[in-house]
């Protein structure tokens, strides 16, 4: 039983790494600020760590390897909010909606505008 969840987690994190991969590089080509850094090799103790700007200041990390996935938003230096787990992957995932809506939609309590184009739908994990 537990190499088979082992297993099955290498594999939620590999989805993540190719989703997080995919996410920068859609905010990127949108001219936000987005990066994306891995190590490891596919299937290999892989991770990964995401950050991207909200807003002047206003920063989001992600972090996912097999020792564990979290979540940090800080602003002005200051840490706002940690989630660890489930939670974290839940506010990607809002976080990454916010950032795919068109030009048209402000995001929500920054009032900048994004940049053209809209980023696809992230892996289903």
């Amino acid at each position: 039983m537990f190499p088979r969840l082992a297993e099955q987690y290498r594999s939620v994190v590999d989805d993540l790494v190719l989703s997080l991969q995919a996410l920068a590089r859609c905010l990127q080509e949108q001219g936000r600020i987005a990066s994306c850094y891995t190590c490891g090799e596919t299937g290999e103790n892989q991770g990964a760590a995401f950050v991207a700007e909200l807003a002047d200041q206003h920063l989001v990390r992600f972090r996912v390897s097999e020792c564990g996935i979290n979540w940090l938003e800080s602003r002005n230096g200051h840490e706002l909010v940690k989630l660890e787990g489930a939670e974290a992957i839940e506010e990607l995932q809002r976080i990454a909606n916010v950032l795919r809506r068109p030009l048209s939609s402000p995001l929500p309590n920054t009032g900048h505008r994004k940049a053209e184009g809209s980023c696809p739908p992230p892996r289903n994990a």
